[in-house]
């Protein structure tokens, strides 16, 4: 038995009553032990908070650590330029030594900005390495190898027989789900209707409700996509996957910028989770989704950095910020309020991915996944007669994140990662973007 008391601390819950109280929090192993006043000093390990923030780690639905070490390699280009000319090369040319760099540049950043969850989707190949530096960092995770049986300017190597993805997929989740008593978990990631055959989605369809696992795809960023989908499938994307019978609780779709009302009622009536990524979309000039009318219609919304090569930044303060300001010129100063976005970064977070009953929020019994935030600075003061919340959403960054423990271990120590070696990470993933840009041109001629 380990366990972990944070004196003094300002304690942000997230609970229903979304109450903040000054106090203590105890860690006994992996969970949320005591919430109280003056709880003692007893504990392995006795860290003072005093005028420091305690919050529910992040959850960012929508990540792809195998593009890490894509940023900026592909600015400025829309959605299927961005794919088709950077992005799928590049994907291709991975080897096991880089799936595994990649993902660890992109854990050391998520873990520095206080994210303890994420919702990941690989590329096609070298998953397992990928699901290793998961594993190792410490990281909660959903995560699944990438699919793509279908699509044109695809390179040979991303480019799939379908029995063969369902396989190696089914190899993964045998292997990973469940890994570390359930802090790895497998989703199906089917890249995209344009990426997928319907032999394939049904598949996925099957298999999800057999293993009761999630899946994870992509749907109506961009408005070429759509007209796409349309002409392969004869119907728009959301009505597409609700066809086949993939529009379930089960589902995480990234983006869903343009949608139409139908789509928007097969989402709130199916139990659809929505991850919005509103960097990304701005970047790759995809549009703004209509956040505001979905929440209306009560539908499930998290956030998501997406990808480095699309972002460029894995970090929850900046899609909290943008996430809120891009909607007021067209809703007015009162929508999107920064409560409103710290549930879509945290409980929201935990719905999407099925755990809300264990993280998401700073409750009794819940895993003990924080972030402690040091907001003595100047860009967070005045701290008087100020909202908490909206010095977080409006003011605060990543590099006020102190420390961050997941299930009961700090893997983040006053701005320092425990779990990955920094200068070992950087060193290899220059190495490693060399190598992938060097085979690009073998790749494309295969």
């Amino acid at each position: 038995m380990s366990s972990i008391l944070i004196k003094n601390a300002q304690i942000i819950t997230m609970n229903a009553q979304e109450e903040i109280v000054q106090g203590d929090l105890l860690l006994v192993d992996d969970k949320i032990e005591r919430i109280g006043k003056d709880l003692g000093n007893q504990a392995d390990r006795v860290i003072d908070a005093k005028n420091k923030t305690v919050i529910p780690g992040f959850i960012q639905t929508h990540i792809h650590l195998c593009q890490t070490l894509f940023r900026g390699q592909a600015d400025d280009l829309e959605l299927m330029d961005w794919l088709q000319k950077r992005i799928w090369p590049l994907e291709a040319s991975h080897d096991e030594e880089s799936s595994y760099y990649s993902a660890m540049l992109g854990l050391g950043e998520l873990i520095s900005s206080g994210t303890t969850t994420i919702v990941d989707m690989e590329t096609v190949n070298h998953t397992n390495s990928a699901f290793q530096a998961m594993a190792e960092s410490g990281i909660r995770c959903l995560a699944g190898k990438v699919m793509m049986d279908m699509g044109d300017d695809v390179p040979d190597l991303l480019l799939e027989d379908t029995t063969k993805s369902i396989q190696q997929s089914v190899d993964l989740l045998e292997k990973w789900n469940q890994y570390d008593d359930g802090r790895i978990q497998y989703a199906f990631c089917p890249r995209f209707v344009v990426s997928c055959t319907e032999e394939l989605l049904t598949e996925v369809r099957d298999l999800s409700n057999l293993y009761d696992v999630k899946v994870h795809t992509h749907a109506s960023e961009n408005r070429k996509e759509i007209e796409i989908v349309e002409q392969q499938r004869g119907m728009r994307n959301i009505v597409y996957l609700d066809h086949i019978g993939l529009a379930n609780e089960k589902l995480i779709l990234a983006h869903c910028v343009w949608l139409d009302d139908e789509e928007k009622r097969i989402i709130k009536e199916r139990g659809i989770k929505v991850s919005h990524c509103p960097s990304s979309n701005m970047k790759l000039a995809s549009g703004i989704a209509d956040v505001p009318d979905m929440l209306d219609l009560q539908a499930h919304i998290s956030l998501g950095a997406d990808g480095a090569p699309c972002n460029n930044n894995l970090d929850m303060f900046n899609e909290m910020r943008m996430a809120s300001l891009i909607q007021k010129p067209i809703h007015g100063p009162t929508i999107m309020d920064a409560r409103t976005i710290f549930r879509m970064a945290t409980i929201g977070g935990a719905r999407a991915v099925g755990l809300e009953d264990q993280i998401g929020s700073i409750e009794v019994g819940k895993k003990a996944d924080v972030a402690i935030l040091d907001l003595n600075k100047f860009h967070t003061f005045p701290s008087a007669e100020v909202d908490p919340v909206s010095r977080i959403v409006y003011s605060a960054t990543r590099a006020d994140v102190d420390s961050t423990i997941i299930n009961g271990k700090i893997v983040l120590e006053k701005g320092i990662v425990q779990t990955v070696d920094q200068d070992l990470v950087l060193r290899e993933s220059n190495k490693s973007i060399k190598r992938l840009i060097k085979r690009i041109p073998e790749i494309l001629e295969m």
